[in-house]
């Protein structure tokens, strides 16, 4: 089928400009002013933003943790995605202690196979590495195409690896061609402050936030981008939160040392007086904890100095019933929030509305930086002849209300509950295929592709 969308504002991470864009099958075929073409259907996209589809490059669907599992499998999630104009998501996969990497990606094979209405790709989360881990490396790079390997320095006797793993995780990954990406926060004293709490009988929810404070971030973000100098790997820090760690990137820049970081709309939007509503408090319960009005301020200028290239969302959702395990002590709280499906759509109210980015910032934050990082682009994150037909017409002037009412996550609150938006995702293009439009999903669970990655850059 081809598609010819007219007289749309098209944004990308480098223009902004009027034009149209032809497709035909799943890529882009022509982008010009004034196409003189023939197609099967015409979008009238005048007053209205094209740009590409999302990339949410930190998502967990199906997950296990804590007892349970995300309440978002592989179609909910990447419905929701869909409906806020996210095309693909990067999910993680979760190595078992004591098992390898590939019985691992079986199960998240058996999890996404024929599930997903979105494209799809995996971060190998190495949780036990060895002699036997290291030699599935290679393969995992040059025949699977996961190129990324994330690693947790928090949850210990689950996730966490020791400092001596995770130089030699960074060797490896370096001599072929991949990433190391982390969660970056001191286990070992975030473990310490979570029992001094709970033998205080303080159980409460706001423990979560005192239990990791700013310097518990920090350090652990300073010590990684020294191992990651150290063995010169490409290196990633997921969801930053905070000030402290922002510095700690910053001071890498000051011997010539790239560090990608990624933060989360929620740490762009929310604060830590959310931990003042006793149990229901529990709806924001995530680590890193949302943090305060100072770090917000400096995650905005992170993002316009270049120190940050991504927003994504950590999309971790538990239903209330889930949450409630927790309700006698907030170490038993399952960590996470929905928020998948308002990513683009509060960063664009958030932040281009209100002049904290730009357009184009917007476009590169959502979809380009992604893109490039993790070795899928050209082919996603962009508007160009040969790419995947990826795309989005946003209506900039609607008003809408974020709600558990309407969203498609499946959750039974929201993280946003009655924020009021301005800018709506109309219809969504997923590889050339009418995926979203008025409101309703056009494809079915199985559409969505599992995209294999080319080996990342240290430069975007």
């Amino acid at each position: 089928m081809s598609i010819l969308i007219k007289n749309g504002r098209i944004v990308t991470a480098e223009a902004d400009y009027l034009g149209d864009i032809l497709v035909e099958g799943e890529r882009i075929q022509a982008i010009g002013a004034k196409l003189d073409v023939k197609a099967d259907k015409i979008i009238d996209a005048k007053n209205k933003l094209v740009f590409p589809g999302g990339i949410d490059p930190h998502v967990h669907l199906d997950m296990p943790f804590m007892g349970t599992f995300s309440s978002d499998d592989y179609t909910s999630g990447t419905t929701a995605a869909l409906f806020g104009g996210t095309t693909m998501v990067i999910d993680f996969v979760l190595q078992e202690q004591g098992k390898s990497l590939s019985d691992a990606l079986k199960t998240w094979r058996k999890k996404s196979k024929g599930k997903a209405c979105c494209d799809y790709s995996y971060h190998m989360a190495v949780t036990d590495f060895n002699e036997s881990t290291s030699k599935e490396i290679k393969s995992l790079i040059q025949k699977q195409g996961i190129t990324s390997f994330k690693t947790f320095m928090a949850y210990k006797g689950a996730l966490m690896i020791d400092d001596n793993q995770m130089v030699g995780l960074m060797n490896e990954v370096r001599k072929h061609g991949g990433m190391v990406t982390v969660h970056a926060t001191n286990g070992d004293m975030i473990d310490h402050l979570v029992e001094k709490f709970r033998s205080e009988k303080k159980l409460t929810p706001l423990y979560h936030y005192l239990s990791q404070p700013e310097i518990t971030e920090a350090e652990a973000s300073s010590r990684f981008a020294d191992m990651a100098f150290y063995t010169d790997v490409t290196a990633y820090i997921v969801h930053m939160t905070c000030e402290g760690a922002l510095k700690a990137i910053r001071l890498a820049t000051n011997r010539n040392q790239k560090v990608f970081a990624e933060t989360c709309v929620q740490y762009l939007l929310l604060d830590a007086g959310l931990y003042e509503k006793g149990f229901e408090s529990a709806k924001w319960v995530m680590s890193p904890p949302l943090r305060e009005k100072k770090d917000q301020e400096a995650l905005w200028a992170g993002i316009n100095q270049g120190l940050v290239q991504v927003v994504g969302t950590d999309h971790c959702p538990f239903n209330w019933e889930q949450k409630a395990m927790g309700k006698e002590d907030f170490s038993k709280i399952p960590n996470g929030h929905p928020g998948l499906e308002h990513r683009m759509e509060l960063l664009f109210s958030e932040g281009v509305l209100k002049d904290r980015i730009s357009l184009s910032t917007f476009v590169a934050l959502t979809a380009t930086n992604a893109a490039k990082i993790f070795g899928m682009h050209p082919q996603k994150g962009c508007l160009a002849v040969g790419s995947d037909a990826d795309i989005v017409i946003f209506n900039p002037h609607t008003r809408h209300k974020i709600s558990a009412k309407t969203h498609h996550h499946r959750c039974d609150y929201s993280a946003y509950e009655g924020w009021e938006v301005v800018g709506k995702c109309e219809t969504v293009l997923l590889r050339g295929q009418v995926a979203v439009e008025h409101q309703q999903l056009h494809v079915a669970p199985g559409t969505g592709k599992f995209i294999k990655r080319d080996t990342v850059s240290k430069i975007i």
